[in-house]
């Protein structure tokens, strides 16, 4: 039987090691509380934060000046890790505004030691509504200092587990624009903009409505913001699997939808390199059915006991930068309850850094569950002094053959076509001296996604990518 170890990705700054990297990722920070796989970095290295989630936590909530709004699914406060609600109050007592709303149907112990003199708000039970199912906290969101603004959000909820073993990530976003978003659903659920709820105005899950903006420019990157479930968000999520040209990498606890399973299986198809992880909740339900027969061992399942693979992020292109690479995390299992009944927040991250820095930790999740990974290292249609209209390949993807039909204006004195895989090793090669048109077989070939490249006399000529089926 495999080892299996714990790896917890979290996107946050606040704490002295998080606090000395600021520098390298501006106003998005990332950061792990496990080991990382940093060899893959393209430049910026994931930080791995030893046992400090909720130390960085402490000290951002340390930092609030005015305002502290939480949105938490279960805050079960134990002496195994720093006392959250101490900190809490000791904002309150000097004049922080304080609000908190918590899942009506889940323990929330931690509450029990937040100032009775805090307003806090359950979330509504019964079979309408799902769960308030957010992990996100929002400081200082209407301060006049545009630097105050600190949004922390991501897949971990305030308890022992979820902080020292379960598997998460949180992405803190220093946006006041971003922020005030955020202030907006809050206020939703809460019914007024006040201190106090307001319990005939406050709406929940299915009551909510599509009000807050989508789209942020936050350091040059642009940020998404979909809230569940009145945007729609798994239409964002198959939208993002859509853009994956060359490779994508997925961490789920919940996967239920097989919708996305299919929109993954169709990528894979295309030949696009495709691994993931799902916790082993996750093993008996459709998405696992439809994907294991064409993911193999690029599918692995997390079995851990009572810890939990618990992250919700995809990571699209990490190694392609000229395809949009992107990153989607959040609080937003892949189920029909988190995209019709619960209220969840997910985020999407248009950045070749932060696609990278995720992909370093996952990585690392994968390698450390006994998977192998072979990541195109960055590909293109066309190289420097190459051009993609030269080679025409028909069909694309294939099953057996394909023809090759290069433009017949281009003059050739030896060419060849040389074929190389995603590690940029060659797999086959076809001299072609005067001919402009050539059938590649599969022989040799695997299922997946290949380079062309037309060369003559060591000139590069032309660029394609060709895919078997």
């Amino acid at each position: 039987m495999k080892r299996i170890f714990l790896i917890t990705a979290i996107a946050i700054i606040g704490s002295q090691a998080a606090f000395s990297q600021d520098n390298a990722y501006g106003k998005i920070k990332v950061y792990f509380n496990h080991p990382v796989n940093t060899s893959i970095s393209t430049g910026t290295n994931a930080i791995y934060l030893n046992q400090s989630i909720d130390d960085t936590l402490i000290a951002y909530i340390n930092r609030t000046k005015y305002t502290l709004d939480v949105a938490m699914y279960d805050y079960s406060q134990t002496s195994s890790f720093s006392d959250i609600a101490t900190v809490v109050n000791n904002a309150y007592s000097r004049g922080v505004t304080v609000r908190w709303i918590y899942d009506g149907s889940s323990a929330n112990s931690g509450l029990n030691s937040i100032n009775s003199n805090i307003k806090r708000l359950g979330s509504p039970t019964g079979s309408a509504y799902g769960i308030m199912h957010n992990k996100f906290i929002i400081m200082d969101a209407n301060s006049t200092n545009a630097n105050d603004p600190i949004i922390w959000t991501g897949s971990c909820n305030l308890t022992s587990y979820q902080i020292n073993s379960d598997v998460n990530n949180i992405i803190i976003i220093q946006d006041k624009n971003l922020a005030q978003a955020y202030t907006s659903e809050f206020n939703e659920m809460w019914g007024d903009s006040t201190a106090t709820p307001n319990l005939s105005a406050s709406k929940f899950g299915p009551y909510k409505t599509d009000n807050t903006p989508h789209l942020f420019t936050i350091d040059g990157k642009t940020v998404e913001l979909y809230f569940s479930p009145s945007d729609g968000t798994n239409s964002k999520i198959l939208k993002t699997i859509s853009t994956a040209n060359t490779d994508m990498y997925f961490g789920i606890y919940t996967f239920t939808y097989s919708t996305d399973a299919d929109s993954i299986k169709s990528k894979i198809n295309h030949g696009v390199y495709t691994a993931g992880i799902i916790d082993e909740y996750s093993q008996t339900y459709d998405p696992y059915t439809i994907l294991n027969p064409v993911m193999g061992n690029l599918l692995e399942v997390f079995t851990q006991g009572s810890t939990l693979y618990h992250n919700k992020f995809l990571i699209v292109d990490p190694s392609n930068p000229g395809s949009d690479p992107t990153v989607l995390t959040g609080s937003h299992n892949w189920t029909l309850s988190a995209d019709t009944k619960n209220d969840e927040n997910t985020l999407i991250i248009h950045d070749a850094t932060i696609a990278n820095v995720y992909f370093q930790s996952f990585y690392q999740n994968f390698t450390d569950l006994g998977g192998t990974l072979h990541p195109p290292q960055g590909i293109d249609n066309v190289e420097s002094g190459a051009d993609d209209n030269i080679i025409n390949i028909y069909p694309n993807p294939f099953t057996n053959t394909a023809t090759l039909q290069i433009n017949p204006d281009v003059k050739m004195i030896k060419a060849a076509l040389i074929i190389f895989d995603l590690l940029g090793k060659p797999v086959k090669k076809y001299e072609l001296i005067s001919n402009h048109s050539i059938i590649i077989n599969k022989e040799n070939l695997t299922k997946g996604l290949y380079i062309c490249k037309l060369i003559d006399e060591g000139k590069l000529l032309g660029c394609g990518k060709v895919c078997v089926n």
